[in-house]
């Protein structure tokens, strides 16, 4: 089997945790936005490849789901499937393996929204997560640093978790709040403080952001089930009620809308085409600037688990994989190229496997 997360040589010293993890520069004025904006200092504006992007639109919808009898349980008779589960083993079936490695270090935990803490639905304003759900992060961010990294505006995540307590990276990590110790923080128009946000490299993109949004919404009506979302530093256009024999129509009208904009560039992630600013930001780069900020970057006693189901998230698991550090954990029901180690089919198995770290008393006692 590949080998997947870093062997543990010895049982190193428990760090110090916070319930509130304090910025590292939360005495220091404007370190850590100047820390932000210099992460995101190198601007890309190349052109997209455009040549492939009907094909990958179809890719990120796959047919083949992964029916493992339990969690990781390798054997089910499908040689692919058994394959996958191999080299992206269930974080539940292998959780020993993965405690044994988290042991003795210092866990920060990071989480997707959609598809990992709620289901994914047509609707994305119903995107809400349970109330079981909630208690078992609320449990994992009493014992560890707890961000969520979302695709999502940070203030609209924020409403669908209410939780204080944790870190939100909006707009794919674009947009950074610490924590608070005020679960009723939010403003009269439901909008969090800004008193605590940490990072915003692309500010400068908002007047932009806002009159293509404008652009798109217009054009995207001529499409049925077709809708934009704006996420305040990046747009969502979602094509999961579209008829596919209209995606390539959707395509060519965005892309018609943003060859007037080359600042901009537009990725892919699950059912979604988004547009973003051309700056050298992604979820992995929202979690080094995370870790910078609990003054764990530098740090080999530290474990950080990354739990996500998008092709956005990989840029977080490879971050992982590239440093050697703790483990990324892909949610999905079907075989996907990934940088993750683990996996989960569901939001199901996230709230199980989030109990499991709660429960486990050698990881609590890290």
């Amino acid at each position: 089997m590949t080998k997947l997360v870093p062997e543990v040589d010895a049982v190193v010293g428990a760090a110090r945790h916070f319930s509130f993890p304090p910025p590292r520069t939360a005495a220091a004025g404007g370190g850590a936005v100047d820390s932000c904006r210099k992460m995101a200092a190198q601007i890309d504006l190349g052109a997209a490849v455009m040549g492939s992007w009907l094909d990958s639109m179809k890719a990120s919808s796959p047919r083949h789901r992964l029916m493992a009898p339990l969690p990781g349980v390798v054997g089910g008779g499908d040689p692919e499937h058994d394959d996958w589960m191999e080299r992206h083993p269930s974080a539940l079936g292998r959780f020993e393996a993965l405690a044994a490695a988290a042991k003795g270090k210092q866990i920060a935990v990071f989480l997707d929204y959609d598809g990992t803490l709620s289901p994914i639905v047509e609707d994305p304003d119903r995107a809400v997560m349970t109330d079981e759900m909630r208690d078992a992060v609320r449990g994992v961010a009493a014992r560890f640093p707890t961000a969520i990294v979302s695709g999502r505006c940070r203030d609209k995540v924020f409403g669908f978790v209410r939780l204080a307590e944790l870190y939100y990276a909006g707009s794919h990590g674009m947009d950074i709040r610490g924590p608070t110790a005020d679960a009723n923080h939010l403003a009269q128009d439901g909008k969090s403080s800004s008193s605590s946000v940490l990072c915003q490299p692309a500010r400068e993109f908002l007047p932009m952001i806002e009159e293509v949004h404008g652009l798109l919404a217009a054009k995207v009506e001529a499409i049925p089930g077709a809708m934009v979302e704006n996420n305040k530093f990046c747009l969502s256009v979602h094509f999961r009620c579209v008829d596919e024999k209209k995606w390539g129509e959707l395509f060519e009208l965005v892309r018609s809308v943003l060859k007037d904009y080359p600042a901009l560039r537009l990725t892919q992630g699950r059912k979604v085409l988004e547009v973003r600013p051309s700056i050298k930001w992604d979820k992995g780069k929202a979690l080094e600037f995370l870790l910078e900020e609990l003054a764990f970057a530098d740090r080999a006693d530290v474990f950080p688990i990354y739990v996500g189901d998008d092709r956005t998230d990989e840029d977080a698991f490879k971050v992982l994989r590239a440093r050697g550090l703790g483990a990324g954990v892909l949610v999905s029901k079907f075989p996907k190229d990934t940088a993750a180690s683990f996996s989960l089919r569901d939001p199901a198995e996230v709230k199980d496997f989030l109990h499991k770290l709660v429960a486990d008393a050698a990881i609590a006692t890290s």
